[in-house]
């Protein structure tokens, strides 16, 4: 080669690498930590697309990570490290933060909500036109960006008893939190709180008689093999929230906020279409395995209903005590009225 060539060669070298390096500088402007309490699953493709979504808008000026599995905080940590900008966004079970999150807490409530599409219609209402919400996530120095809805919950179990009130009497019921054992328990059902990994092998023994749970995770766990029936849906409630640090957020350059609020926007509306797909796709594998689906008939519901605490009202009052009674009757209202139809 003489040397003209190879001054050429050199040449395109040197600027092949120039350009490449200045990509990846461009693709580092803005990389961001997701601290995720739940492992890497099919189930959160929302927000594994939210994620991708936004790298492509900025044509890679900002790049997200999902750190899944507690990687980069504990589920009642990754609130608080978001908010100090330890990490830079964060998946929030608002019953994590009870104290912190009691508006937000709201919204696992039984029996307030129909389906999983009217909860997250009422957590959008909420956060644009109730102050408490947005001051909860204010204080905690974060800004919400969406809501991930949960699948409706099924009674599962080997008897096909699970389609009326009375039929629940005396079962042992699988449950949780503070507030579901309270409509189980009224209804006469015997309320077990038990982790979802042991489920299975309680309905083969006999120490459980129903599980309580959304298909996907029941056919995740198998359940339909030591519990063919499947009776509901009972309940709808809202999962987590997805947040941003404010120390992250007013870093981006106001072109960038725009387009997280923008796709934050699709991502929710996308959310709940992808829902009722993959708990239908679940629904038919139960089927495909041996699982019965039975509707627990309206009649019973409203007897259901009936029987069982007031349990918003319930959450006013106990706001009541820490001067927040008044807020929390707002949205109390304001909620039945968004529920009402």
């Amino acid at each position: 080669m003489n040397k003209p060539m190879r001054m050429l060669v050199q040449a395109a070298v040197v600027l092949s690498t120039v350009s490449i390096a200045a990509a990846a500088q461009a693709e580092a402007e803005f990389k961001l930590r997701w601290g995720h309490y739940l492992g890497n699953s099919k189930f959160l493709k929302p927000e594994q697309d939210f994620a991708k979504a936004i790298e492509e808008r900025t044509k890679g000026r900002v790049t997200i990570e999902i750190a899944y599995a507690g990687a980069l905080g504990k589920g009642n940590e990754v609130l608080t490290l978001a908010g100090r900008g330890a990490i830079d966004m964060a998946s929030v079970v608002p019953g994590y933060y009870a104290d912190q999150l009691r508006f937000w807490k709201a919204f696992q409530i039984p029996f307030v909500f129909s389906s999983p599409k009217q909860a997250i219609e009422v957590s959008i209402a909420s956060y644009k036109d109730l102050p408490p919400f947005k001051a909860e996530l204010d204080k905690m120095n974060v800004r919400f960006l969406f809501h991930q809805p949960l699948g409706q919950y099924y009674l599962t179990g080997p008897s096909p008893d699970c389609d009326s009130v009375d039929g629940l009497k005396g079962k042992k019921v699988r449950s949780f939190g503070a507030d579901i054992p309270q409509v189980q328990g009224a209804i006469g059902a015997v309320p077990v709180t038990i982790g979802v990994g042991d489920i299975y092998e309680a309905l083969q023994r006999g120490s459980l008689d129903y599980s309580f749970l959304n298909p996907g995770n029941i056919e995740a766990n198998k359940l339909y093999e030591p519990g063919k029936y499947s009776c509901g849906p009972i309940m709808s409630i809202a999962g987590h929230l997805i947040v941003i640090g404010n120390r992250t957020w007013d870093r981006l350059p106001k072109d960038i906020q725009d387009i997280f609020i923008d796709q934050a926007a699709k991502s929710q509306a996308e959310y709940i279409p992808f829902l009722d797909t993959i708990e239908g796709e679940a629904m038919e594998k139960i089927k495909a395995g041996g699982g019965v689906f039975k509707p627990f008939p309206a009649a019973e519901m409203a007897k259901w209903r009936k029987a069982s605490p007031d349990l918003l009202a319930a959450w006013v009052k106990g706001m009541e005590a820490d001067g927040r009674g008044a807020e929390a009757e707002a949205v109390a209202k304001r909620w039945r009225e968004l529920t009402a139809n």
